[in-house]
């Protein structure tokens, strides 16, 4: 029998032709990662002044037959006290000051009794295509907006989407509309071709100037392990 030489090491499986070692540069996921910032800075704010829409829109169309109608989507409107209105599964489709075309749809849209300037939604959804060509929208179960402080309150898993694949997702999220900040207190699981993102919560600052996740945050750039970061 032929055996090897003790010191002979095993003959290794011949390579392919014009193998090489993979490296992997996070210089591409860094400049993504700031593309979702960034998308986040433009997003919010602007989804949500799309939303306020609907709760603008309610009077503007009390017709006679108190019926409310936009395009082909016909809703009963019915009065709830003297001074205050609400809509069922309501549609409304337009364009901003930009000339950016938008969608916004609702379950529900109730407002309050007077003196009560807050308005609340169900299932509030908006769609917006930037003139980029992005498209974006935001969803969450419920929402509650303050006529008098212009702050839109989302709650019940908010969830913003981009059609490039970024996505953020958490439970409450608070917009001024006076200053285009924005704020949430619960745990944000962002995601999309950077890699993800998880932290206790954000804060989008100065018009969308700065945005800050609130920590213990951790970021995981695709190609390279987990790291975590204090506040």
């Amino acid at each position: 029998m032929n055996e090897h030489p003790a010191n002979t090491p095993p003959k290794q499986p011949d390579q392919e032709p014009g193998w090489r070692p993979r490296t992997t540069s996070t210089t591409v996921d860094v400049a993504r990662y700031s593309q979702f910032v960034g998308y986040m800075r433009i997003g919010l704010p602007a989804l949500a002044g799309v939303l306020v829409l609907l709760v603008f829109v309610i009077p503007q169309f009390m017709g006679d037959d108190d019926r409310f109608r936009v395009g082909n989507v016909t809703t009963p409107l019915k009065n709830v006290a003297a001074d205050a209105l609400s809509m069922v599964n309501a549609r409304y489709f337009g364009t901003d000051q930009k000339g950016q075309p938008f969608s916004v749809t609702a379950k529900g849209v109730k407002e309050r009794p007077a003196p009560d300037q807050r308005v609340d939604l169900v299932s509030p959804q908006a769609d917006i295509t930037l003139k980029s060509g992005d498209w974006l929208s935001i969803e969450a179960g419920s929402g509650l907006y303050d006529r008098e402080t212009e702050t839109l309150d989302l709650s019940n898993q908010v969830s913003l989407f981009q059609d490039k694949g970024y996505e953020m997702h958490t439970a409450e999220a608070s917009i001024r509309l006076k200053d285009g900040s924005a704020t949430s207190r619960t745990p944000v699981d962002s995601q999309g071709p950077f890699g993800e993102l998880v932290a206790q919560g954000f804060e989008l600052r100065d018009k969308g100037e700065n945005v800050m996740f609130l920590g213990p945050a951790t970021l995981t750039l695709k190609g390279t392990t987990k790291t975590g970061r204090k506040p």
